[in-house]
């Protein structure tokens, strides 16, 4: 197994034509020898399953029941939602509108209802899951009367989406009703709202939203674990590519590699046939892993194509979902050999990784995190390499980023069942090293547990090619 493994990473360098021929069989070599240092005594819940690739319809419904009764005491009549993070969250229908916008309501007295109000290209793939009724436009700008796909070839006056919003709720009969929505009306809008809908009031509920979307239930945990067992394999591939690879390799090839093996890997347990709604917020990424000085900043601009050296850092990125669930995956190696600067600025940020975990539990602030970490860096002589904050809320499918934050500045209590990236990242631009890894770090009834298998040690981290 070993030594086939072996032969198929050496096969990559010959080029990505070959990585795309023998992707499949790379999958089905076993463990490797990176993979027997995995971190075997962390509390990990039970991963989902194979066959659960995304979560069910119910689990939407019950979401958005859920947010219903939690509005109950503000007795609104609709729940109307615009922005592609909530749309998602809460219906379950995984597609982004861009320019085209798209609006699904939600009728409080009605159970299990949606009514989608969309551009023209995605009526399919709303109509396919749950959707009571689409209400659809052409595309943007919509042109009054134009439907092509009707055959009415019609080139008429351009149509404002928000006005023609406000007549379809016009026809459903809310005029004069309550509406909670996660629209910031302008000045302009709400005009048209008195205009189309007198005596409407539209209440806004983004941080309801928010506050639903930030503690994980555990269906969403559960496929978060699945998520992360295929990070371990994917960054023991990683770290078994750049060892056997050395110096004859670039972080442009590792990338492609990484992502090659990685897809793969995930697509060999999860179904799919093509339709819509299958094998859904599906991603391993690999455009960021880099080598070298580029590892030295926090937000690169240039592109990524440098040589393995001994003496420098390289910097291996994945963000990896399954059904939008999932979080960030980084991890940093030192090739021998390494300076006595590089070893304590990898020290350091090892350390700090730990204070996030032994510190993040129920009712302690977020900034208290944050304070111990900065604290700690600063204690070692780390000021000047002190980018950004250790951390941020884990967002499932189009967020990344979410509140709270392991920030000086956020004072928000720590609950059961959030979930934070963990990377207090130094970066030391004059000497080209930059040390920033990330694990998803869950928080339980009483601690929190890091998502991944991999170790923060030097035995994986310090590599000799």
């Amino acid at each position: 197994m070993a030594l086939a493994r072996r032969n198929f990473i050496k096969s990559l360098g010959l080029g990505l034509a070959s990585a795309s021929l023998n992707a499949k069989n790379i999958t089905s070599f076993g463990s490797s020898n990176s993979e027997s240092l995995f971190v075997t005594d962390r509390d990990h819940p039970t991963p989902s399953p194979k066959g659960y690739d995304r979560l069910p319809l119910e689990w939407y419904q019950k979401r958005v029941q859920t947010l219903k009764d939690n509005l109950a005491k503000d007795k609104i009549d609709a729940i109307l939602l615009e922005s592609d993070v909530n749309k998602v969250y809460f219906s379950g229908c995984f597609r982004g509108s861009g320019k085209r916008t798209t609006w699904v309501l939600f009728p409080t007295k009605e159970t299990d209802t949606a009514y989608w109000f969309s551009p023209g290209l995605d009526r399919d793939l709303i109509s396919s899951w749950w959707s009571t009724e689409n209400n659809y436009y052409f595309c943007f700008p919509h042109g009054e009367g134009g439907f092509p796909n009707k055959g009415q070839v019609v080139k008429g006056r351009t149509v404002d989406l928000f006005d023609w919003l406000l007549t379809h709720l016009k026809k459903k009969g809310y005029k004069g009703k309550k509406i909670a929505t996660d629209m910031h009306l302008t000045n302009d809008q709400l005009k048209k709202v008195k205009k189309y809908l007198p005596r409407t009031k539209f209440i806004n509920i983004s941080s309801a939203c928010e506050k639903m979307r930030i503690i994980k239930t555990n269906e969403e945990i559960a496929l978060t674990q699945r998520a992360y067992r295929y990070f371990d394999k994917i960054h023991a591939f990683a770290r078994d590519y750049i060892l056997e690879r050395g110096t004859d390799t670039t972080d442009f090839e590792i990338g492609q590699a990484l992502q090659t093996y990685g897809i793969n890997l995930l697509m060999k347990d999860i179904y799919h046939d093509g339709k819509p709604h299958n094998a859904v917020g599906m991603l391993v990424t690999s455009e960021y892993v880099r080598a070298g000085v580029s590892t030295a900043y926090p937000h690169p601009n240039q592109l990524f194509y440098n040589k393995v050296k001994k003496g420098e850092a390289v910097y291996v990125n994945t963000d990896i979902k399954i059904g939008g669930c999932g979080g960030e995956g980084y991890r940093n190696y030192q090739i021998d050999p390494v300076s006595p600067f590089q070893d304590k600025m990898w020290s350091v940020v090892a350390e700090t990784v730990q204070i996030m975990v032994e510190e993040t539990k129920p009712g302690v602030l977020c900034s208290d995190v944050a304070y111990k970490v900065h604290k700690h860096q600063v204690d070692n002589g780390m000021q000047d390499y002190i980018y950004h904050r250790p951390g941020h809320g884990t967002g499932f499918n189009f967020e990344g980023h979410q509140a709270p934050y392991f920030s000086l500045g956020d004072h928000t209590p720590i609950e059961e069942g959030m979930m934070f990236s963990v990377e207090p990242g130094l970066y030391d631009s004059s000497r080209g090293i930059g040390i920033n890894p990330s694990d998803n770090l869950l928080v339980t009834e009483k601690s929190a547990v890091l998502q991944s298998r991999i170790p923060f040690s030097k035995e994986w981290s310090y590599l000799s090619i």
